[in-house]
């Protein structure tokens, strides 16, 4: 995140953003260099592309020595092989097109388009000795050489810093196999007999050994089919995961851009709109209904209901008046407010989540692609052998010819055209088939994340439950004594045996008279609870939205609830100290109602007709009809599901035993989810964490594996892991499940790949093997991958 300087130097840490990096190794190099500069202590994260850079002395990062400083780490950088600079702020409206991020996936992309156009006759010449022409092998090398040089410039340039360094990854194997392909077509085109113009290449895999042929070996086969096909392929999935990380600053733009852009100071009496960056601490300014709070503040004049769900979660509004502190992006919902500002910029409430959301991004653990992991391994075997094959015929006595034509069979038969499929075929037929489904899985560290999942982080508003206030039950004044919480909308009639039908229908008449008036009342105001009641009036009374009676003389009590005439009724709604204020007596009972009501996270409103008490209706968020269901399923899959919501004990509890989830952590703010999912990981929990609000970013980037509901906020979305489309939790289960299937079928397509080379490499090795053998080889293995990776369309 770019910062000013005095930011900087309060955290005493600088980001830069790193190009160039191909494994974790990279990063690993990069990290070490930098550690050793004094007073630095770095960290670099491959996944991000990223490093975090703490100073020891603070006067280290201030001006004028702070850009010196920055050169410094820049040049270090660049002198390990990579590229450095600072990123760009993720405040900006920019869609950070300029980011290294993006011009690296533009120019890889660029790489690949081309390639692949000339890839194609380049391998069609070369397996269907019908296309061959006159001068064809000329015409392939002309194909090839921008396919392996050009194109395949990020491989070469990365074997050449592992060479520097003296280690070697997938992308030697790569560089080595890809260029000893072309280096013995040119020989074999230059020297041997394949320039000539009526040469057709035979497909034949087998040849005799030079000790029982005595010929030479190989001198009229070209190998170009083979380098370019690698080198086309391996950069196919070097794009895809590119991709999946080049919006690594999302969530942190979509965060800090949820804030107002500009706001209504109050300057000697009179309204003046300035951009949120020229506001200053102890500004008074204004807010309107609908309106975001520009920035953290205490209420100076005026009463509201303040929807703050993007910080909390709940979606019940919150009641603010003169002296409350409201935050800064949430959202005025009925009366006019004016706030002093007392914290801006950095220091307010929204900046200091973006900044919870990047560290949890930034602590993750590196991620090293499978393929690499085992190249650690496999390709300084595969070095060893080439090089032992090619001394020993020579210490045979054998013709140079032969023996580097064996030398490159080995190379050739092990160079991974199939490992470089095997994960992204894996991941597109996957994610394809998860996208169908509304399940949307960014990248393959996601699949590894789902493998050890033991506990499921569940948030409560909006994943388990509605997230919608809804009308769960209404008690009018006739029935007062005889129900304690009310009736439900949709009660059955059990109670008819103790009623006459009479009285019921009486009953029922009075509740449905009660909801009319109130829904038609409410119908004038925007207030979530009001909407809730006015659907729940045109609902039971199954009408359109233009029966509702209209009200007159409507009139908003700041804070307190809304008046006006309905149908020639006085009708007054809202919360005690209104029906205090207007001489209304209550029964005894209303407290209680009120108290049992909060305390399972329902709110209750009041009703008065015509100066008398009429009843009370309540309001909630309620739980899905999957959620039980879906609880049940990760269980399954086995792994223990925990609550975790900023809502209080007692509403928790009630979602939580309606869905069978036996441990809840409630009253919890956005740091304190992110405590709680830390918390479990050391306890040696592996956490998937659910939740679709930007108070869930931080502890779904924190998470091993972070999932957003779709239908939540974008900063959720972005910082999450894997998307489900769908409100319907149900999905989280099926998206642990195609994600672990998917993980199944790459390392299956690992296997398999390397059971095509590696088998073959003893044979390379004894000069039985044409080279020519490499490139079935490779189509053979690129078919098993594909084909095992399309099994995953059946995921159901």
């Amino acid at each position: 995140m770019t910062q000013d300087a005095s930011s900087r130097t309060e955290a005493q840490r600088i980001e830069l953003a790193i190009g160039g990096m191909t494994c974790a190794a990279c990063a690993n190099r990069v990290e070490k260099k930098l550690n050793k500069l004094e007073g630095v202590t770095a960290s670099v994260n491959y996944a991000t592309e990223k490093a975090w850079i703490s100073v020891a002395e603070p006067s280290t990062a201030d001006d004028p020595d702070r850009q010196q400083f920055l050169d410094t780490l820049i040049s270090t950088v660049e002198k390990t092989g990579y590229t450095a600079e600072l990123p760009p702020d993720v405040a900006s409206d920019d869609d950070a097109a300029g980011s290294p991020a993006a011009r690296d996936l533009k120019i890889l992309r660029t790489r690949l388009i081309i390639a692949g156009i000339l890839t194609a006759p380049v391998v069609l010449w070369a397996m269907v000795p019908a296309t061959q022409f006159d001068y064809w092998t000329w015409v392939s090398l002309a194909l090839s050489l921008p396919v392996v040089l050009w194109a395949g410039w990020p491989f070469h340039r990365a074997a050449a810093l592992n060479a520097r360094h003296a280690t070697a990854t997938m992308d030697t194997l790569i560089s080595l196999g890809t260029l000893a392909a072309l280096g013995w077509s040119l020989y074999a085109l230059l020297l041997g007999h394949a320039g000539d113009p009526a040469m057709r290449h035979e497909f034949s895999l087998f040849d005799e050994p030079y000790w029982l042929s005595g010929h030479s070996m190989g001198a009229a086969n070209v190998y170009f089919e083979v380098a370019t096909a690698v080198t086309t392929f391996l950069l196919l999935g070097r794009y895809f995961e590119k991709r999946s990380k080049a919006s690594a600053g999302a969530a942190l733009r979509s965060l800090l851009n949820m804030g107002a852009k500009d706001v209504a100071v109050l300057k000697e009496g009179r309204e003046i709109r300035l951009p949120i960056k020229e506001l200053s601490v102890d500004d008074q300014f204004v807010v309107r209904p609908g309106e975001k709070i520009a920035t953290d503040g205490t209420v100076v004049s005026g009463a509201s209901a303040v929807d703050m769900s993007m910080l909390t979660g709940e979606s019940v509004p919150v009641e603010v008046a003169q002296g409350d502190p409201v935050v800064g992006a949430t959202i005025n919902t009925s009366g006019r407010l004016v706030v002093r500002a007392s914290r801006i910029g950095a220091d307010t409430q929204l900046a200091q989540m973006a900044q919870l959301v990047e560290q949890a991004q930034s602590g993750k653990a590196e991620v090293q692609r499978l393929a690499d992991r085992i190249s650690g391994i496999f390709v300084p075997i595969v070095l060893l052998i080439t090089a032992v094959t090619l001394v020993l015929w020579l210490i045979l006595g054998a013709p140079a010819e032969a023996a580097f034509t064996a030398a490159v069979a080995v190379l050739i038969i092990a160079c991974p055209c199939a490992l470089g499929l095997a994960t992204p075929t894996a991941l597109l037929v996957g994610t394809g088939r998860g996208a169908q489904q509304g399940i949307l899985i960014k990248g393959p560290e996601v699949l590894e994340s789902s493998r050890g999942l033991d506990t499921v982080v569940l948030d409560k508003t909006g994943t388990v439950t509605t997230g919608a206030m809804q009308v769960t039950s209404l008690l009018s004044a006739r029935q007062w004594g005889g129900e304690n919480e009310g009736s439900r909308l949709s009660r059955a009639k059990t109670s008819a045996g103790a009623e006459s039908s009479e009285a019921i229908e009486e009953s029922e008449r009075s509740d449905s008279q009660l909801l009319r008036l109130a829904g038609g009342l409410e119908s004038a105001s925007e207030h979530p609870v009001a909407r809730a009641i006015t659907n729940a009036a045109r609902e039971s009374l199954g009408s359109t939205q233009g029966t509702l009676p209209p009200p007159s003389q409507f009139r908003n009590h700041e804070g307190r609830g809304v008046s006006g005439i309905v149908e020639g009724h006085q009708v007054l709604i809202g919360r005690r100290h209104l029906m205090g204020a207007h001489g209304v007596v209550l029964p005894e009972q209303v407290n209680g109602l009120i108290s049992r009501a909060e305390s399972r996270g329902s709110t209750a409103v009041l009703v008065a007709v015509d100066g008398e008490f009429s009843g009370v209706i309540t309001v909630a968020d309620t739980v899905k009809q999957t959620s039980a269901e879906a609880v049940a399923q990760l269980k399954a899959l086995g792994m223990e599901p925990v609550l975790l919501t900023g809502d209080n004990q007692g509403a928790a509890q009630r979602v939580a035993d309606e869905v069978g989830i036996q441990q809840v952590i409630a009253e919890a703010l956005p740091e304190d989810k992110v405590q709680a999912v830390k918390e479990l990981q050391a306890a040696g929990r592996t956490v998937a964490m659910v939740g679709d609000g930007v108070n869930d970013a931080a502890a779904l980037a924190q998470a091993e594996l972070g999932i957003a509901m779709g239908t939540g906020t974008d900063v959720a979305i972005d910082a999450a892991d894997i998307t489900v489309i769908r409100g319907d939790l149900r999905s989280v289960a099926d998206a642990v499940r195609l994600s672990r299937k998917t993980l199944r079928t790459i390392r299956q397509n690992l296997f398999w790949a390397f059971l095509y080379n590696t088998a073959a490499i003893p044979l390379a090795a004894a000069g039985l093997l044409n080279p020519m053998l490499a490139g079935a080889a490779m189509v053979l293995s690129s078919l098993s991958v594909v084909a095992n990776s399309l099994r995953l369309r059946r995921f159901g």
